[in-house]
Protein backbone atom coordinates (compact mmCIF):
# COMPACT_ATOMS: atom_id res chain seq x y z
CA UNK A 1 0.00 0.00 0.00
CA UNK A 2 1.38 3.59 -0.93
CA UNK A 3 2.28 5.78 2.36
CA UNK A 4 -0.16 8.79 2.81
CA UNK A 5 1.04 12.05 3.98
CA UNK A 6 -1.10 15.19 4.59
CA UNK A 7 0.56 18.52 4.01
CA UNK A 8 1.65 20.07 6.58
CA UNK A 9 2.98 23.96 5.04
CA UNK A 10 2.61 26.95 6.85
CA UNK A 11 1.18 29.83 5.90
CA UNK A 12 -1.83 32.47 6.59
CA UNK A 13 -4.06 30.91 4.78
CA UNK A 14 -7.25 33.00 5.67
CA UNK A 15 -5.52 36.21 4.87
CA UNK A 16 -4.26 34.67 1.58
CA UNK A 17 -7.85 34.03 1.06
CA UNK A 18 -9.80 37.55 1.62
CA UNK A 19 -6.30 39.15 -0.53
CA UNK A 20 -7.02 36.89 -3.44
CA UNK A 21 -10.60 36.47 -3.09
CA UNK A 22 -10.86 32.40 -2.70
CA UNK A 23 -11.41 30.15 -0.06
CA UNK A 24 -8.93 29.31 2.77
CA UNK A 25 -8.82 25.73 1.36
CA UNK A 26 -7.85 26.90 -2.04
CA UNK A 27 -4.97 29.00 -0.31
CA UNK A 28 -3.83 25.81 1.32
CA UNK A 29 -3.53 24.17 -1.69
CA UNK A 30 -1.71 26.91 -3.88
CA UNK A 31 0.81 26.80 -0.87
CA UNK A 32 0.95 23.04 -0.75
CA UNK A 33 2.56 23.51 -4.50
CA UNK A 34 5.21 26.07 -3.31
CA UNK A 35 3.50 29.04 -4.22
CA UNK A 36 4.18 31.79 -1.75
CA UNK A 37 4.65 35.25 -2.92
CA UNK A 38 2.21 37.47 -3.82
CA UNK A 39 3.14 38.16 -6.93
CA UNK A 40 3.45 34.29 -7.61
CA UNK A 41 0.08 33.66 -6.71
CA UNK A 42 -1.29 36.57 -8.47
CA UNK A 43 0.25 34.64 -11.75
CA UNK A 44 -0.68 31.19 -10.88
CA UNK A 45 -4.53 32.64 -10.34
CA UNK A 46 -5.12 35.15 -13.24
CA UNK A 47 -1.89 33.72 -15.76
CA UNK A 48 -1.91 36.10 -18.87
CA UNK A 49 -0.62 35.37 -22.12
CA UNK A 50 1.35 39.05 -22.06
CA UNK A 51 3.66 37.39 -18.61
CA UNK A 52 5.24 35.02 -21.08
CA UNK A 53 9.07 36.38 -21.26
CA UNK A 54 10.81 37.49 -24.44
CA UNK A 55 12.49 35.28 -26.12
CA UNK A 56 15.20 38.19 -26.47
CA UNK A 57 16.03 36.27 -23.03
CA UNK A 58 17.66 33.31 -24.67
CA UNK A 59 21.30 33.25 -25.03
CA UNK A 60 21.96 33.23 -28.21
CA UNK A 61 18.28 33.88 -30.27
CA UNK A 62 19.66 37.53 -31.38
CA UNK A 63 22.31 35.03 -33.10
CA UNK A 64 20.02 32.81 -34.36
CA UNK A 65 17.99 34.75 -35.89
CA UNK A 66 20.64 37.14 -38.03
CA UNK A 67 22.25 33.81 -39.24
CA UNK A 68 18.76 32.84 -39.90
CA UNK A 69 17.76 36.07 -41.83
CA UNK A 70 21.15 36.45 -43.91
CA UNK A 71 20.72 32.93 -44.98
CA UNK A 72 16.89 33.24 -46.17
CA UNK A 73 18.01 37.17 -47.86
CA UNK A 74 20.98 34.96 -49.45
CA UNK A 75 18.41 32.25 -50.56
CA UNK A 76 20.76 29.62 -49.19
CA UNK A 77 18.91 26.10 -48.39
CA UNK A 78 17.68 25.65 -45.20
CA UNK A 79 16.71 22.15 -43.54
CA UNK A 80 15.16 21.57 -40.03
CA UNK A 81 16.12 18.14 -38.17
CA UNK A 82 13.40 17.52 -36.10
CA UNK A 83 12.77 13.90 -33.68
CA UNK A 84 10.10 11.15 -33.84
CA UNK A 85 8.64 11.88 -30.61
CA UNK A 86 5.35 14.42 -29.93
CA UNK A 87 7.34 17.14 -29.19
CA UNK A 88 9.87 16.68 -32.12
CA UNK A 89 6.85 16.73 -34.41
CA UNK A 90 5.18 19.69 -33.44
CA UNK A 91 8.82 21.57 -32.81
CA UNK A 92 9.26 20.69 -36.57
CA UNK A 93 6.12 21.88 -37.93
CA UNK A 94 6.50 25.19 -35.74
CA UNK A 95 9.73 26.01 -37.25
CA UNK A 96 8.78 24.78 -40.93
CA UNK A 97 5.08 27.20 -41.00
CA UNK A 98 7.26 29.90 -38.99
CA UNK A 99 10.47 29.91 -41.50
CA UNK A 100 8.26 29.24 -44.60
CA UNK A 101 6.40 32.18 -43.77
CA UNK A 102 9.34 34.27 -43.12
CA UNK A 103 10.46 33.59 -46.92
CA UNK A 104 12.95 30.55 -46.27
CA UNK A 105 13.82 28.23 -48.77
CA UNK A 106 13.58 24.99 -46.23
CA UNK A 107 12.44 21.54 -46.22
CA UNK A 108 13.02 18.93 -43.04
CA UNK A 109 13.39 15.68 -41.93
CA UNK A 110 12.44 13.68 -39.03
CA UNK A 111 14.61 10.92 -38.17
CA UNK A 112 13.72 7.28 -38.45
CA UNK A 113 13.52 5.24 -35.19
CA UNK A 114 14.50 2.48 -36.51
CA UNK A 115 17.11 3.58 -39.28
CA UNK A 116 18.67 6.52 -37.53
CA UNK A 117 17.96 6.83 -33.89
CA UNK A 118 16.98 9.98 -31.98
CA UNK A 119 18.76 13.59 -33.07
CA UNK A 120 21.26 13.96 -35.50
CA UNK A 121 23.72 11.17 -37.20
CA UNK A 122 26.39 11.32 -39.85
CA UNK A 123 24.07 9.85 -42.57
CA UNK A 124 21.71 12.50 -42.11
CA UNK A 125 24.88 14.99 -42.27
CA UNK A 126 26.23 13.63 -45.09
CA UNK A 127 23.02 13.55 -47.58
CA UNK A 128 22.13 17.54 -46.34
CA UNK A 129 25.79 18.46 -47.97
CA UNK A 130 25.54 16.18 -50.89
CA UNK A 131 21.53 17.50 -51.47
CA UNK A 132 23.60 21.33 -51.52
CA UNK A 133 21.52 22.15 -47.81
CA UNK A 134 23.74 25.20 -46.56
CA UNK A 135 22.14 25.62 -43.15
CA UNK A 136 20.95 23.03 -40.39
CA UNK A 137 18.38 23.96 -37.65
CA UNK A 138 17.51 21.45 -35.13
CA UNK A 139 15.07 20.87 -33.24
CA UNK A 140 14.37 18.86 -29.60
CA UNK A 141 17.45 17.70 -30.39
CA UNK A 142 21.34 18.62 -31.06
CA UNK A 143 22.76 19.53 -28.10
CA UNK A 144 24.75 15.80 -27.40
CA UNK A 145 25.63 15.52 -31.14
CA UNK A 146 29.31 17.23 -30.62
CA UNK A 147 30.79 14.30 -32.91
CA UNK A 148 27.82 15.12 -35.78
CA UNK A 149 27.83 19.16 -35.90
CA UNK A 150 31.83 18.73 -36.20
CA UNK A 151 31.05 16.83 -39.56
CA UNK A 152 28.50 19.46 -40.75
CA UNK A 153 30.97 22.30 -39.89
CA UNK A 154 33.75 20.38 -41.81
CA UNK A 155 31.64 20.35 -44.89
CA UNK A 156 31.24 24.05 -44.85
CA UNK A 157 27.53 23.81 -43.32
CA UNK A 158 25.94 26.06 -40.71
CA UNK A 159 24.27 24.23 -37.95
CA UNK A 160 21.95 26.23 -35.42
CA UNK A 161 20.55 24.48 -32.45
CA UNK A 162 17.16 24.79 -30.84
CA UNK A 163 17.23 22.43 -27.84
CA UNK A 164 15.56 21.81 -24.44
CA UNK A 165 18.01 18.81 -23.13
CA UNK A 166 20.66 18.79 -20.74
CA UNK A 167 23.99 19.98 -22.04
CA UNK A 168 26.87 16.81 -21.97
CA UNK A 169 29.16 17.33 -19.35
CA UNK A 170 32.30 14.89 -17.95
CA UNK A 171 32.57 15.09 -14.00
CA UNK A 172 35.70 16.03 -12.72
CA UNK A 173 37.91 14.34 -10.17
CA UNK A 174 36.28 17.33 -7.67
CA UNK A 175 32.87 16.58 -8.91
CA UNK A 176 32.33 19.35 -10.84
CA UNK A 177 30.55 19.17 -14.09
CA UNK A 178 32.33 20.11 -17.04
CA UNK A 179 29.92 21.33 -19.91
CA UNK A 180 30.76 20.13 -23.38
CA UNK A 181 28.89 22.82 -26.09
CA UNK A 182 28.92 21.55 -29.52
CA UNK A 183 30.74 23.62 -32.04
CA UNK A 184 27.44 25.72 -33.85
CA UNK A 185 27.01 28.78 -35.04
CA UNK A 186 24.28 29.15 -32.58
CA UNK A 187 22.97 27.68 -29.38
CA UNK A 188 19.11 28.08 -28.33
CA UNK A 189 18.78 25.61 -25.19
CA UNK A 190 17.53 27.20 -21.62
CA UNK A 191 19.84 24.33 -19.83
CA UNK A 192 22.88 26.41 -21.46
CA UNK A 193 24.40 27.00 -18.15
CA UNK A 194 25.12 30.92 -19.18
CA UNK A 195 21.46 30.75 -20.47
CA UNK A 196 19.50 33.80 -18.84
CA UNK A 197 16.41 32.90 -19.76
CA UNK A 198 13.92 32.38 -16.61
CA UNK A 199 12.62 29.19 -16.76
CA UNK A 200 14.28 26.53 -17.97
CA UNK A 201 11.54 24.08 -17.75
CA UNK A 202 10.47 24.26 -21.13
CA UNK A 203 10.19 21.35 -24.17
CA UNK A 204 11.92 21.79 -27.39
CA UNK A 205 8.83 22.96 -29.62
CA UNK A 206 8.43 25.88 -26.61
CA UNK A 207 11.70 26.71 -27.57
CA UNK A 208 11.15 26.74 -31.47
CA UNK A 209 8.57 28.88 -30.71
CA UNK A 210 10.16 31.82 -29.17
CA UNK A 211 12.51 30.88 -31.93
CA UNK A 212 9.91 31.69 -34.83
CA UNK A 213 8.33 34.34 -32.17
CA UNK A 214 11.86 36.34 -32.40
CA UNK A 215 11.69 36.48 -35.97
CA UNK A 216 8.54 37.95 -36.37
CA UNK A 217 9.10 40.37 -34.36
CA UNK A 218 12.05 41.38 -36.10
CA UNK A 219 12.04 44.46 -38.34
CA UNK A 220 13.69 41.67 -41.14
CA UNK A 221 10.23 40.00 -41.06
CA UNK A 222 8.81 40.33 -44.84
CA UNK A 223 5.44 41.87 -44.89
CA UNK A 224 3.36 38.89 -45.79
CA UNK A 225 4.59 37.05 -42.31
CA UNK A 226 3.77 40.33 -40.04
CA UNK A 227 0.38 40.63 -41.57
CA UNK A 228 -0.53 37.31 -40.36
CA UNK A 229 1.36 36.94 -36.83
CA UNK A 230 -1.09 37.25 -34.52
CA UNK A 231 -2.91 34.05 -36.48
CA UNK A 232 0.04 32.27 -36.75
CA UNK A 233 1.68 32.57 -33.16
CA UNK A 234 -2.06 31.87 -32.22
CA UNK A 235 -1.74 28.42 -34.01
CA UNK A 236 1.88 27.70 -33.10
CA UNK A 237 0.78 28.25 -29.47
CA UNK A 238 -1.31 25.12 -29.92
CA UNK A 239 1.67 23.03 -30.67
CA UNK A 240 3.81 24.06 -28.41
CA UNK A 241 1.33 23.43 -25.42
CA UNK A 242 0.53 20.00 -27.04
CA UNK A 243 4.48 19.04 -26.79
CA UNK A 244 4.27 20.59 -23.30
CA UNK A 245 1.95 18.12 -22.13
CA UNK A 246 3.07 15.09 -23.88
CA UNK A 247 6.85 15.48 -22.88
CA UNK A 248 5.60 15.72 -19.11
CA UNK A 249 7.22 19.44 -18.92
CA UNK A 250 6.40 20.91 -15.13
CA UNK A 251 2.76 22.73 -15.62
CA UNK A 252 4.64 25.97 -13.85
CA UNK A 253 5.70 28.90 -14.67
CA UNK A 254 5.43 30.02 -18.52
CA UNK A 255 4.53 26.13 -19.02
CA UNK A 256 1.03 26.59 -17.21
CA UNK A 257 0.32 29.75 -19.43
CA UNK A 258 1.24 28.17 -22.58
CA UNK A 259 -1.14 24.96 -21.84
CA UNK A 260 -3.68 27.58 -20.66
CA UNK A 261 -3.74 29.65 -24.07
CA UNK A 262 -2.57 26.67 -26.37
CA UNK A 263 -5.69 24.72 -24.99
CA UNK A 264 -8.13 27.25 -25.44
CA UNK A 265 -7.17 28.18 -28.94
CA UNK A 266 -7.39 24.29 -29.63
CA UNK A 267 -10.87 24.02 -28.81
CA UNK A 268 -11.24 26.69 -31.66
CA UNK A 269 -8.49 25.50 -34.02
CA UNK A 270 -8.33 26.36 -37.74
CA UNK A 271 -5.68 23.89 -38.41
CA UNK A 272 -7.22 21.34 -40.79
CA UNK A 273 -5.44 18.19 -39.29
CA UNK A 274 -5.37 18.84 -35.66
CA UNK A 275 -9.10 19.33 -35.81
CA UNK A 276 -9.38 15.97 -37.37
CA UNK A 277 -7.71 14.51 -34.91
CA UNK A 278 -9.48 15.48 -32.47
CA UNK A 279 -12.58 14.59 -34.41
CA UNK A 280 -11.53 10.87 -35.28
CA UNK A 281 -10.95 10.29 -31.60
CA UNK A 282 -14.32 11.39 -30.66
CA UNK A 283 -13.76 13.97 -28.68
CA UNK A 284 -15.54 17.25 -28.12
CA UNK A 285 -13.60 20.31 -28.58
CA UNK A 286 -15.10 22.05 -26.01
CA UNK A 287 -14.27 19.79 -23.81
CA UNK A 288 -10.48 19.17 -24.78
CA UNK A 289 -8.09 19.07 -21.42
CA UNK A 290 -4.32 17.72 -20.89
CA UNK A 291 -5.80 14.46 -20.66
CA UNK A 292 -7.06 13.78 -24.12
CA UNK A 293 -3.64 15.69 -25.04
CA UNK A 294 -1.68 13.18 -22.91
CA UNK A 295 -3.27 9.77 -23.41
CA UNK A 296 -5.31 9.89 -26.81
CA UNK A 297 -4.29 12.38 -29.16
CA UNK A 298 -0.43 12.89 -28.11
CA UNK A 299 -0.05 8.76 -28.63
CA UNK A 300 -1.60 8.82 -31.95
CA UNK A 301 1.54 10.61 -33.16
CA UNK A 302 3.89 9.15 -31.34
CA UNK A 303 2.19 5.86 -32.83
CA UNK A 304 3.62 7.19 -35.99
CA UNK A 305 7.26 7.42 -34.81
CA UNK A 306 7.36 4.15 -32.86
CA UNK A 307 5.56 2.06 -35.98
CA UNK A 308 5.89 4.24 -38.76
CA UNK A 309 7.57 7.25 -39.59
CA UNK A 310 6.48 10.78 -38.12
CA UNK A 311 6.55 12.32 -41.56
CA UNK A 312 3.18 11.31 -41.35
CA UNK A 313 2.02 12.87 -38.65
CA UNK A 314 3.90 16.55 -39.54
CA UNK A 315 1.83 15.93 -43.02
CA UNK A 316 -1.43 15.76 -41.07
CA UNK A 317 -0.58 18.95 -39.45
CA UNK A 318 0.46 20.75 -42.71
CA UNK A 319 -2.45 19.60 -44.90
CA UNK A 320 -5.00 21.90 -46.51
CA UNK A 321 -7.52 19.21 -47.86
CA UNK A 322 -9.97 17.97 -45.13
CA UNK A 323 -10.49 14.87 -46.66
CA UNK A 324 -6.73 14.22 -46.69
CA UNK A 325 -6.69 15.20 -42.95
CA UNK A 326 -9.60 12.50 -42.15
CA UNK A 327 -7.38 9.74 -43.52
CA UNK A 328 -4.08 10.47 -42.26
CA UNK A 329 -6.02 11.39 -38.77
CA UNK A 330 -7.65 7.81 -39.18
CA UNK A 331 -4.89 5.90 -40.17
CA UNK A 332 -2.64 7.02 -36.91
CA UNK A 333 -5.29 6.62 -34.57
CA UNK A 334 -4.87 2.71 -36.14
CA UNK A 335 -1.59 3.00 -35.66
CA UNK A 336 -1.93 3.52 -31.97
CA UNK A 337 -4.29 0.93 -31.62
CA UNK A 338 -2.42 -2.24 -32.74
CA UNK A 339 0.62 0.02 -30.55
CA UNK A 340 -1.95 -0.57 -27.29
CA UNK A 341 -2.15 -4.04 -28.41
CA UNK A 342 1.68 -4.88 -28.51
CA UNK A 343 2.32 -2.63 -25.49
CA UNK A 344 0.10 -4.93 -23.30
CA UNK A 345 1.39 -8.11 -24.73
CA UNK A 346 5.09 -6.35 -24.06
CA UNK A 347 4.08 -5.66 -20.48
CA UNK A 348 2.81 -9.30 -19.52
CA UNK A 349 5.87 -10.80 -20.54
CA UNK A 350 8.39 -8.66 -18.95
CA UNK A 351 5.87 -9.22 -15.66
CA UNK A 352 6.35 -13.11 -16.48
CA UNK A 353 9.96 -12.73 -16.67
CA UNK A 354 10.20 -10.74 -13.43
CA UNK A 355 8.06 -13.34 -11.70
CA UNK A 356 10.35 -16.35 -13.12
CA UNK A 357 13.30 -15.10 -12.52
CA UNK A 358 12.88 -13.49 -9.21
CA UNK A 359 14.25 -10.01 -10.58
CA UNK A 360 11.54 -8.09 -8.29
CA UNK A 361 14.49 -8.41 -5.71
CA UNK A 362 16.11 -6.08 -7.33
CA UNK A 363 16.59 -1.96 -6.85
CA UNK A 364 16.82 -1.74 -10.80
CA UNK A 365 15.08 -3.64 -13.16
CA UNK A 366 17.27 -4.81 -16.18
CA UNK A 367 14.55 -6.42 -17.98
CA UNK A 368 15.85 -7.89 -21.85
CA UNK A 369 13.16 -8.92 -24.09
CA UNK A 370 15.10 -9.85 -27.31
CA UNK A 371 12.03 -9.40 -30.03
CA UNK A 372 10.03 -6.99 -28.56
CA UNK A 373 9.68 -3.64 -31.18
CA UNK A 374 12.36 -1.34 -30.16
CA UNK A 375 10.21 1.85 -30.06
CA UNK A 376 7.87 0.60 -27.35
CA UNK A 377 10.98 -0.37 -24.90
CA UNK A 378 10.42 2.90 -23.57
CA UNK A 379 5.78 3.08 -22.63
CA UNK A 380 6.78 -0.91 -21.21
CA UNK A 381 9.60 0.26 -19.27
CA UNK A 382 7.24 2.70 -17.80
CA UNK A 383 3.83 0.77 -16.58
CA UNK A 384 6.69 -1.84 -14.71
CA UNK A 385 7.90 1.29 -13.12
CA UNK A 386 4.27 2.36 -12.52
CA UNK A 387 3.26 -1.44 -11.34
CA UNK A 388 6.88 -1.96 -9.01
CA UNK A 389 7.76 1.36 -8.58
CA UNK A 390 11.69 0.67 -9.05
CA UNK A 391 14.20 2.22 -11.62
CA UNK A 392 13.12 0.35 -15.06
CA UNK A 393 14.80 -0.69 -17.78
CA UNK A 394 13.61 -2.28 -21.39
CA UNK A 395 16.20 -3.90 -23.82
CA UNK A 396 15.59 -5.03 -26.77
CA UNK A 397 17.62 -6.17 -29.82
CA UNK A 398 18.65 -3.73 -32.71
CA UNK A 399 19.86 -3.98 -35.72
CA UNK A 400 23.54 -4.24 -34.64
CA UNK A 401 23.11 -3.68 -30.75
CA UNK A 402 20.78 -4.12 -28.03
CA UNK A 403 19.07 -0.93 -27.50
CA UNK A 404 16.55 0.20 -24.59
CA UNK A 405 14.97 2.99 -22.78
CA UNK A 406 14.70 3.39 -19.24
CA UNK A 407 12.34 4.90 -17.15
CA UNK A 408 12.71 6.33 -13.40
CA UNK A 409 11.36 6.85 -9.96
CA UNK A 410 12.20 10.30 -8.06
CA UNK A 411 14.42 9.16 -5.80
CA UNK A 412 16.73 7.71 -9.08
CA UNK A 413 18.53 10.10 -11.15
CA UNK A 414 18.67 8.00 -14.25
CA UNK A 415 20.73 9.91 -16.40
CA UNK A 416 23.55 10.71 -13.47
CA UNK A 417 23.68 6.44 -12.77
CA UNK A 418 24.53 5.89 -16.19
CA UNK A 419 27.14 8.75 -16.42
CA UNK A 420 28.93 6.30 -13.84
CA UNK A 421 29.15 3.67 -16.00
CA UNK A 422 29.24 5.11 -19.23
CA UNK A 423 31.83 3.24 -20.42
CA UNK A 424 29.64 0.06 -20.86
CA UNK A 425 27.58 1.83 -23.65
CA UNK A 426 27.84 2.34 -27.59
CA UNK A 427 25.39 5.43 -26.52
CA UNK A 428 23.69 6.88 -23.96
CA UNK A 429 21.35 10.04 -22.93
CA UNK A 430 18.49 11.42 -21.08
CA UNK A 431 17.66 13.19 -18.17
CA UNK A 432 16.58 12.03 -14.44
CA UNK A 433 13.00 10.54 -15.04
CA UNK A 434 13.95 8.61 -18.35
CA UNK A 435 16.65 7.72 -20.78
CA UNK A 436 17.54 5.49 -23.74
CA UNK A 437 20.81 3.32 -24.53
CA UNK A 438 22.49 1.32 -26.89
CA UNK A 439 24.52 -1.47 -25.90
CA UNK A 440 26.48 -4.54 -26.65
CA UNK A 441 24.97 -7.75 -25.71
CA UNK A 442 27.39 -9.25 -23.77
CA UNK A 443 27.58 -6.22 -21.52
CA UNK A 444 23.65 -6.56 -20.17
CA UNK A 445 24.57 -8.56 -17.05
CA UNK A 446 27.65 -6.49 -16.41
CA UNK A 447 25.18 -3.20 -16.61
CA UNK A 448 22.76 -5.06 -14.04
CA UNK A 449 25.47 -5.76 -11.76
CA UNK A 450 27.10 -2.26 -11.65
CA UNK A 451 23.83 -0.53 -11.67
CA UNK A 452 22.91 -2.31 -8.83
CA UNK A 453 25.81 -2.57 -6.61
CA UNK A 454 25.99 1.19 -7.33
CA UNK A 455 22.09 1.60 -6.28
CA UNK A 456 21.82 3.34 -2.81
CA UNK A 457 18.05 3.37 -2.91
CA UNK A 458 16.53 1.86 0.23
CA UNK A 459 13.33 -0.47 0.66
CA UNK A 460 11.36 3.04 1.85
CA UNK A 461 12.21 4.41 -1.74
CA UNK A 462 10.24 2.06 -3.64
CA UNK A 463 6.93 2.61 -0.95
CA UNK A 464 4.56 5.06 -3.62
CA UNK A 465 3.68 7.88 -1.85
CA UNK A 466 0.37 9.54 -1.98
CA UNK A 467 0.29 13.10 -0.89
CA UNK A 468 -2.91 14.88 0.07
CA UNK A 469 -3.37 18.15 0.13
CA UNK A 470 -6.48 19.27 2.57
CA UNK A 471 -7.54 16.18 5.09
CA UNK A 472 -11.37 17.56 4.67
CA UNK A 473 -14.62 16.00 5.21
CA UNK A 474 -16.63 15.21 2.44
CA UNK A 475 -19.51 16.96 3.41
CA UNK A 476 -17.63 19.94 3.32
CA UNK A 477 -17.42 19.90 -0.51
CA UNK A 478 -20.00 22.11 -2.48
CA UNK A 479 -20.45 23.01 -6.36
CA UNK A 480 -19.51 26.42 -6.15
CA UNK A 481 -15.81 25.17 -4.08
CA UNK A 482 -15.85 22.48 -7.08
CA UNK A 483 -16.08 25.49 -9.94
CA UNK A 484 -13.71 27.60 -7.33
CA UNK A 485 -10.80 24.24 -8.27
CA UNK A 486 -11.19 25.56 -12.30
CA UNK A 487 -9.22 28.42 -10.61
CA UNK A 488 -6.02 25.91 -10.56
CA UNK A 489 -6.04 24.29 -14.06
CA UNK A 490 -4.69 23.38 -16.07
CA UNK A 491 -3.68 20.07 -14.27
CA UNK A 492 -0.82 17.95 -15.09
CA UNK A 493 2.68 17.06 -14.10
CA UNK A 494 3.82 19.91 -11.48
CA UNK A 495 0.31 20.74 -10.58
CA UNK A 496 -2.20 17.84 -9.86
CA UNK A 497 -5.23 17.97 -9.31
CA UNK A 498 -5.61 18.24 -5.65
CA UNK A 499 -7.39 15.52 -3.38
CA UNK A 500 -8.33 15.28 -0.26
CA UNK A 501 -8.79 12.75 2.27
CA UNK A 502 -11.69 11.66 5.10
CA UNK A 503 -11.40 8.53 7.32
CA UNK A 504 -14.49 6.07 8.26
CA UNK A 505 -16.38 6.01 4.92
CA UNK A 506 -18.78 3.39 5.05
CA UNK A 507 -19.36 1.25 1.59
CA UNK A 508 -23.25 0.72 1.46
CA UNK A 509 -23.19 -0.86 -2.23
CA UNK A 510 -21.36 -0.77 -5.54
CA UNK A 511 -22.05 -1.19 -9.16
CA UNK A 512 -19.61 -2.42 -11.70
CA UNK A 513 -19.90 -0.01 -14.80
CA UNK A 514 -18.36 0.43 -18.42
CA UNK A 515 -18.06 -1.90 -21.32
CA UNK A 516 -15.64 -3.98 -19.32
CA UNK A 517 -17.18 -3.77 -16.27
CA UNK A 518 -14.00 -1.87 -14.37
CA UNK A 519 -15.37 0.65 -13.30
CA UNK A 520 -17.39 1.05 -9.56
CA UNK A 521 -19.94 3.03 -8.41
CA UNK A 522 -20.86 3.07 -4.85
CA UNK A 523 -23.13 4.79 -2.41
CA UNK A 524 -20.99 5.52 0.13
CA UNK A 525 -21.75 7.38 3.87
CA UNK A 526 -19.90 8.93 6.54
CA UNK A 527 -19.98 8.48 10.38
CA UNK A 528 -22.96 11.48 10.67
CA UNK A 529 -24.75 8.82 8.05
CA UNK A 530 -24.64 11.16 5.31
CA UNK A 531 -24.45 9.80 1.92
CA UNK A 532 -22.55 10.56 -0.99
CA UNK A 533 -21.65 8.92 -4.54
CA UNK A 534 -18.58 7.55 -5.01
CA UNK A 535 -16.51 6.60 -7.86
CA UNK A 536 -13.97 4.23 -8.68
CA UNK A 537 -11.91 4.21 -12.22
CA UNK A 538 -8.58 2.73 -10.23
CA UNK A 539 -7.67 -0.94 -10.19
CA UNK A 540 -10.77 -2.95 -9.30
CA UNK A 541 -8.77 -5.77 -8.79
CA UNK A 542 -6.78 -4.39 -5.91
CA UNK A 543 -9.33 -2.80 -4.55
CA UNK A 544 -11.44 -6.07 -4.14
CA UNK A 545 -8.56 -8.10 -3.01
CA UNK A 546 -8.27 -5.05 -0.28
CA UNK A 547 -11.81 -5.83 0.67
CA UNK A 548 -11.70 -9.66 1.13
CA UNK A 549 -8.41 -9.39 3.15
CA UNK A 550 -9.62 -6.95 5.34
CA UNK A 551 -13.37 -8.27 5.90
CA UNK A 552 -13.51 -11.50 4.31
CA UNK A 553 -13.66 -12.75 0.64
CA UNK A 554 -17.67 -12.67 0.50
CA UNK A 555 -17.85 -8.83 1.47
CA UNK A 556 -17.32 -8.29 -1.97
CA UNK A 557 -20.49 -10.37 -3.22
CA UNK A 558 -21.98 -8.52 -0.92
CA UNK A 559 -21.18 -4.77 -1.07
CA UNK A 560 -22.60 -5.68 -5.11
CA UNK A 561 -25.76 -7.20 -3.98
CA UNK A 562 -27.00 -4.86 -1.53
CA UNK A 563 -25.94 -6.57 1.22
CA UNK A 564 -22.92 -4.83 2.34
CA UNK A 565 -22.02 -5.01 6.22
CA UNK A 566 -19.74 -2.58 7.45
CA UNK A 567 -16.93 -1.92 4.93
CA UNK A 568 -15.23 1.02 6.32
CA UNK A 569 -12.37 2.74 4.67
CA UNK A 570 -9.82 5.70 4.83
CA UNK A 571 -10.48 7.49 1.29
CA UNK A 572 -8.64 10.02 -1.24
CA UNK A 573 -10.94 11.38 -3.43
CA UNK A 574 -11.27 14.31 -5.54
CA UNK A 575 -14.89 15.82 -6.24
CA UNK A 576 -16.64 16.64 -9.44
CA UNK A 577 -19.71 17.76 -11.01
CA UNK A 578 -21.71 15.08 -12.72
CA UNK A 579 -24.15 16.38 -15.45
CA UNK A 580 -27.01 13.80 -16.28
CA UNK A 581 -30.26 14.87 -17.68
CA UNK A 582 -29.53 18.26 -17.21
CA UNK A 583 -29.25 17.80 -13.36
CA UNK A 584 -26.26 18.46 -11.94
CA UNK A 585 -24.80 16.48 -8.45
CA UNK A 586 -21.49 16.41 -6.30
CA UNK A 587 -19.36 13.07 -7.81
CA UNK A 588 -16.57 11.70 -5.80
CA UNK A 589 -13.44 10.27 -7.61
CA UNK A 590 -11.42 8.07 -5.71
CA UNK A 591 -7.81 7.61 -6.00
CA UNK A 592 -6.91 5.47 -3.27
CA UNK A 593 -8.03 3.71 -0.15
CA UNK A 594 -6.79 2.09 3.48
Amino acid sequence: MAQWFVAAKKADFNAIAEKFHISPVLARIIRNRDIIEEDEIERFLHADKEQMYSPSLFTDMEKAVSILFEKITEGEKLRIIGDYDVDGICSTHILMRGLTLLGADVDMVIPHRMKDGYGLNESLIISAYEEGIDTIVTCDNGIAAAAEIELAVSYGMTVVITDHHEVPYEEAEDGTKQYRMPNAAAIVNPKREDCTYPFCGICGAVVAYKLIQAMFMDVRANKDAVNVRSVVMDEMLQFAAFATICDVMELRDENRIIVKYGLEAMKRTDNIGLKALIDVNGIEPSKLAPYHIGFILGPCLNATGRLDTAIRATALFQTKDMAEAVRIATELKELNDSRKAMTAEGVERAIAKITAENLIEKKVLIIYLADCHESLAGIIAGRIREKYNKPTFILTDGEDCVKGSGRSIETYHMYEQMSKCKDLFIKYGGHKMAAGLSIAKENIEILDNTLNEMCTLTEDDFIPKVHIDVAMPMSYVTKEFIQELDLLEPFGVGNPKPVFAQKNITFLRGTLMGKNKNVGKYAVCDENGTRFEMVYFGDLEKFHAYIAEKYQPEAVDRLYHGQAEKIALSVIYYPSLNEFRGNVTIQYIMQDFQ
